[in-house]
């Protein structure tokens, strides 16, 4: 298992990384740096996001599908990955996890255009993601089919676990209840959603990712204003750390960079393949609306509540005993500003955001699953074992879970790199045509397969 982390280190840091670095700085100059010129267009569209009728009465809107997609990536990551690019790449870390926010929202874009360009209708819904577009658009049976397995393995079933022991951990230190007693009630609270449906599982995140994130941004706002003064001391300090003539002759940089790429790109999910899933279920009137969302979804992620976290770790670390880690250190940092209310506060968000994540990741393998076959024995069983190993992670050691999460995702990300690279040119094409209605005028730009006769393909059934 050693040898596993080792390998699993190596590659993330010296492949990985500059892969989806490379892929982003791609993206960012060829879609003409779309996630900033286009920004007052997110917004716009934030507020306009009622379905638009195609499918049914019970389709899923434009925003229910960002809340989707933001409670995958506001997970536990938020609070407890953070901190661990701090503790071990130094406070330098944060600032390439902005840089790393900034580019990747151009991968988001892509990724996010494409599921929806490639989405196909099912009983009265829309369903798509990666599986679809590298079937449909590279016509790579073999691996649309090995995206299938990765997503279920990696998203559903590993990364479910280790939310969900992390919830069973901050909830032990804020109230003192067993974590066997959590993963009943995880257990329990699962098995009443994904049974549920997708509809179920939109309506929740739709309020829960919302609140939640409300909730902290205005207690982290408040610890800010709180040590106002500090602000510029906490701002020279990380980009010393990221920058610093010191630094550099120490080799801290390289270290603040690898770990901020990293977290960053664990925490936004970007070139990942797991937002796609959530921005093809949205009943919107042009591809490209779901990608200017799911890339301001990127924004929402590691702009605002990693910072949050951030601030509140960097106005507290100096006063932290030794050994705190993860959760524990952001529950400590917090509570040395505001009071041991801040252990209870911080565990009731862990678990918000930690089983919204485990619903939305369940929701991901089950698409993938319907991409294979739509039997319903099959999603049950699927639907069993995420409970079953939801509850598993709670009260287990997740090292060798955590090695294997990370094993697997290098092959997800390779492939669905590989896909955006091959299948760029059509959002090319669809960003052209977006932005040749809003210069003619029209509010809300409409798009038919018509229009490019490069998209007027059979695979396109929605358009």
């Amino acid at each position: 298992m050693e040898n596993l982390v080792v390998l699993n280190d190596f590659i993330w840091n010296y492949i990985m990384v500059a892969l989806m670095v490379g892929s982003a700085l791609w993206f960012t100059f060829r879609l003409r740096f779309v996630q900033f010129s286009m920004f007052p267009e997110m917004l716009r569209l934030m507020g306009k996001s009622s379905p638009a009728g195609t499918v049914s009465k019970r389709s899923v809107s434009s925003f229910e599908a960002l809340m989707l997609s933001l409670a995958s990536r506001v997970g536990v990551g938020n609070l407890a990955g953070v901190t661990l690019a701090i503790t071990v790449g130094g406070p330098g870390s944060i600032f390439w996890m902005w840089v790393m926010a900034l580019l990747n929202a151009a991968t988001a874009f892509v990724e996010a255009t494409l599921a929806q360009l490639y989405k196909v209708r099912s009983k009265g819904l829309f369903i798509g993601g990666p599986a679809y577009y590298i079937d449909r658009g590279l016509k790579s049976r073999w691996m649309a089919v090995a995206v299938v397995f990765l997503t279920v393995v990696t998203f559903s079933y590993t990364f479910c676990s280790v939310q969900s022991n992390t919830i069973a951990i901050s909830v032990d230190k804020a109230f003192g209840i067993d974590r066997y007693i959590s993963a009943l009630l995880i257990g329990a609270l699962m098995f009443a959603v994904v049974f549920g449906g997708v509809r179920r599982i939109v309506k929740i995140t739709g309020v829960l990712v919302p609140v939640m994130a409300l909730a902290y941004i205005f207690v982290a706002i408040y610890v800010i204003v709180s040590n106002i003064d500090r602000i510029p001391e906490v701002l020279s300090f990380v980009m010393d750390n990221a920058f610093g003539i010191r630094q550099i002759a120490g080799g801290s940089v390289g270290a603040a960079f690898m770990q901020g790429a990293k977290r960053g790109l664990f925490s936004n999910e970007a070139g990942m393949g797991a937002a796609p899933n959530a921005a093809a279920t949205a009943d919107v009137p042009h591809p490209v609306n779901q990608g200017l969302l799911q890339a301001l979804g990127v924004f929402i992620d590691t702009i605002l509540i990693c910072s949050c976290t951030a601030f509140i770790i960097l106005l507290s670390v100096a006063d932290a005993p030794s050994g705190l880690t993860g959760i524990e250190m952001t529950q400590f940092a917090l509570s040395s500003s505001t009071g041991l209310w801040a252990y209870q506060f911080i565990a009731v968000i862990v678990f918000f955001f930690g089983f919204s994540t485990c619903i939305s990741n369940t929701y991901y393998g089950e698409s993938n699953i319907k991409f294979l076959s739509d039997n319903r024995f099959i999603i049950s069983g699927f639907r069993i074992v995420a409970v079953l190993l939801v509850m598993a992670g709670a009260v287990i050691p997740l090292e060798i879970i955590w090695s294997l999460a990370d094993f697997f995702l290098i092959f997800i990300v390779f492939i669905n790199l590989i896909s955006l690279m091959g299948l760029g040119k059509y959002v090319f094409m669809l960003l052209d045509n977006y932005k040749a209605q809003r210069r003619n005028g029209v509010k809300k730009p409409v798009f038919n397969k018509k229009h490019i006769p490069e998209l007027d393909k059979p695979e396109i059934e929605c358009w």
